[in-house]
């Protein structure tokens, strides 16, 4: 190996190993799929805290239930995840109510409620799922890109040490590229793996909270058809 030859960061990617070319190169797709994951649900659960919020002014507000209900229903993509789950439950309790009233049968309150709930629960999940989508992606880039950059350092130092066969003196010199090449494998897992965990531990308390949310109002939304129907 030639001591005088370029170290420069771009000049030692290009003269790496092909194997740990294409082990960056799939670190740098990973990342950058990683950071787009991370801006998308920044901005989504920055809407849903939002959106939560404002709901939840306007439903303590004490405004009729029914109003309510018509303006969720008419804004579902623009109302947010509580006021869907709150939709939900409204929809299905004004059902339940109204076919006990078209069967002119005394209504059992207890089911009604049991209905009303459960649409919510699956509203419920519903949100959920929409809200933690892309987190496992984000969890998987920041436990395994170290290892895959491991792997293109590992290589790329066999790589340079089998070179040293066809050199009459082994020095630091002559090893010392092609180290520095395989190092950069890890340094690129590094780079894509520290955001997303960093990423993946704030949304996942964010999105703990929201929840924690929902099923407080779930709860409290319950109470309240339960003493409006006696």
């Amino acid at each position: 190996m030639n001591v005088t030859q370029d170290l420069s960061f771009f000049a030692l990617i290009a003269n790496a190993h092909l194997i740990v070319q294409l082990i960056m190169a799939l670190l740098v797709a990973i990342s950058l799929f990683s950071w787009t994951y991370i801006f998308r649900k920044m901005f989504a659960v920055r809407a849903a805290r939002r959106q939560t919020g404002d709901f939840e002014k306007t439903f303590w507000a004490g405004g009729n239930l029914h109003a309510l209900h018509q303006s969720a229903g008419n804004n579902r993509e623009q109302s947010g995840a509580l006021a869907r789950i709150f939709e939900a439950g409204m929809g299905e309790f004004i059902k339940g109510k109204a076919a006990y009233a078209a069967s002119r049968e005394s209504m059992d309150l207890g089911a009604v409620l049991d209905g009303a709930r459960r649409a919510m629960r699956a509203a419920f999940q519903r949100e959920m799922d929409v809200l933690e989508s892309h987190l496992a992606f984000l969890a998987s880039v920041g436990s395994v890109s170290p290892y895959i950059g491991l792997l293109g350092t590992v290589w790329g130092i066999m790589n340079a040490f089998r070179g040293l066969a066809n050199v009459q003196q082994a020095t630091l010199a002559a090893v010392a590229p092609g180290i520095a090449e395989a190092l950069i494998a890890t340094a690129i897992g590094l780079f894509a793996a520290i955001p997303a965990v960093v990423a993946y531990n704030r949304f996942s308390h964010d999105i703990d909270r929201l929840a924690i949310r929902f099923e407080s109002f779930v709860e409290e939304f319950s109470n309240i058809l339960q003493r409006q129907s006696r």
